[in-house]
């Protein structure tokens, strides 16, 4: 079985034998249900190959789909002149956006054997589209639309510069309404409406639409009627039961959910697990989010679970008030898990991939780490507790806070500490049973090893003996009680004059 990884050409994949998840019905139930489209998803979600298998379609390309569901679905006698524009490889970054665009139109005009006159890209664009249309009425297919600001993020006044051009580039549409069958746009942002499609008030935003719940990602029944030989074969060679093999694998990389019922897995990261047959990061690992996670540690933004918001907060987002809730949504660090209500939705991490790997990264920002040893860290705290070593944990935290500069503790220590906390105890949870909730309270943290459980409870600038009492007081074992395992409190005392941990205690329960 070929594996199409990073591939994003439709036409490719069949030919070179590459498996191809059929999205064929759902693509014909978009198209032929309006004309002007507008869809969100996540980098590395198939957005590339949605948009060139469209093509393939308008191009009246029959041959490619043998065997697919849109075979005998479609009219292929029909064929239109299609403009396909990728904002991902124009240029703009050397160019500048509008010579960039101003070429692409040129290439495409080229293509189709059309000449431009005009000058500046806005009128070249309505040019080509009219030009075109002798042809047959214009598909037009814009891949990541959104890529000239969101790679200038944090420098907003190329950004608004950008959106500016894209704006103008966009206006040309709604007047060329008569020669257009159908419009396209993809992108992983979607920027307040007012800013870019201001002109296009009757484009259908698919982001939270029936029509796009799996329109991309791969469902459970797809995994499970294309993957399944290959399934069979990795829990074989792992040794691993195959209902277990396939708990793991939808814990790492299923969740992802835009109405809060119906889940996809990441197609990048589920495709590269099958490769190597290792659970690691891979959807993560191909693009480091460096804006977002300084954003948060801006913002003092570190606990995202279970976030409940309204639909506004996720549609879309002005570049001069940035929410980083909606980015995380947008991006997909956080997913829908329920709705709520009418338009109210529960957020949470759409799986283990996501949560581990952007939790690693905030702990490393948040405490200005440019090794990037958190992970590390959290690994040799758990080897600790499996020793029953409790110097040793308390050597490893005083290291972690170590890290951070003397200036920026002492004007935000509180808020330093209380993420350090929960970053580097629920990292602790990938080696090692961890969690910090609790039916008496919220736990500062508990892990539980082979022969023991801990529960930790921090102080600041307090006692230990007081840390102690708290878990007595509110009688955090409770939950445990019936456990053989050796119940074990330690309070913890931290200073902030000395930025360490100043005492601490164990006492069992």
């Amino acid at each position: 079985m070929k594996l199409p990884i990073g591939i994003q050409t439709f036409e490719e994949i069949i030919n070179e034998d590459y498996v191809y998840v059929d999205k064929t019905e759902h693509i014909h139930r978009v198209v032929t249900s309006g004309k002007y489209f507008f869809l969100s998803r996540p980098r590395r979600f198939g957005k590339s190959l949605l948009l060139s298998t469209m093509k393939a379609m308008y191009l009246g390309q029959k041959e490619l789909f043998k065997g697919l569901w849109i075979a005998d679905h479609w009219d292929w006698e029909q064929r239109y002149p299609v403009l396909h524009f990728r904002f991902s490889s124009i240029g703009f970054h050397t160019l500048g956006l509008a010579k960039a665009i101003s070429s692409m139109l040129k290439e495409a005009a080229a293509e189709l054997g059309i000449e431009l006159t005009k000058e500046v890209y806005d009128q070249q664009f309505r040019e080509l589209i009219e030009k075109a249309s002798q042809f047959g009425k214009v598909v037009i297919l814009i891949d990541e639309y959104d890529k000239p600001i969101i790679d200038f993020l944090e420098d907003l006044e190329q950004a608004k510069e950008n959106r500016k051009v894209l704006k103008n580039f966009y206006s040309v549409l709604k007047d060329s309404d008569p020669y257009i069958k159908l419009l396209f746009i993809t992108g992983v942002s979607r920027f307040a409406k007012t800013s870019i499609f201001s002109d296009l008030n009757n484009v259908t935003n698919l982001m939270l639409h029936p029509l796009a719940s799996t329109l991309l990602g791969i469902t459970q029944q797809e995994l499970d009627q294309l993957f399944s030989s290959l399934i069979t074969k990795l829990a074989v060679e792992q040794k691993i039961e195959r209902g277990d093999l396939i708990s793991r694998i939808k814990e790492w990389y299923n969740g992802y959910s835009w109405d809060g019922k119906q889940r996809v897995y990441n197609p990048f990261s589920l495709l590269s697990f099958f490769l190597s047959g290792k659970f690691s990061n891979f959807w993560f690992g191909t693009g480091t989010p460096t804006f977002l996670v300084k954003l948060m540690r801006k913002n003092k933004q570190y606990r995202i679970e279970n976030l409940t918001v309204p639909n506004s907060a996720l549609d879309s987002y002005d570049l001069e008030h940035l929410n980083p809730t909606a980015i995380l949504f947008q991006t997909g660090y956080l997913t829908i898990k329920e709705e709520l209500s009418f338009d109210i939705y529960k957020l949470d991490y759409p799986n283990y991939e996501v949560k581990v790997s952007l939790e690693e990264h905030l702990l490393n920002a948040f405490t200005y780490d440019t090794y990037q040893t958190g992970k590390i860290k959290a690994l040799q705290i758990a080897e600790a507790f499996k020793a029953g070593d409790i110097d040793g944990v308390i050597q490893i935290i005083n290291a972690t806070f170590a890290t951070i500069p003397n200036q920026l503790w002492q004007k935000e220590n509180e808020a330093f500490y209380h993420a350090l906390i929960h970053l580097t105890f629920s990292l602790v949870g990938v080696f090692i049973q961890s969690e910090i909730n609790s039916a008496t309270g919220r736990l500062d943290a508990k892990v539980e090893t082979g022969t023991a459980i801990y529960v930790l409870e921090f102080k600041l600038d307090q006692s230990a003996d007081a840390a102690l009492q708290q878990i007595r007081d509110r009688n955090y074992f409770q939950a445990y009680i019936d456990s053989s395992k050796e119940k074990v409190g330690i309070g913890i005392n931290f200073s902030t004059d000395l930025k360490t941990v100043e005492d601490y205690k164990v006492q069992g329960f």
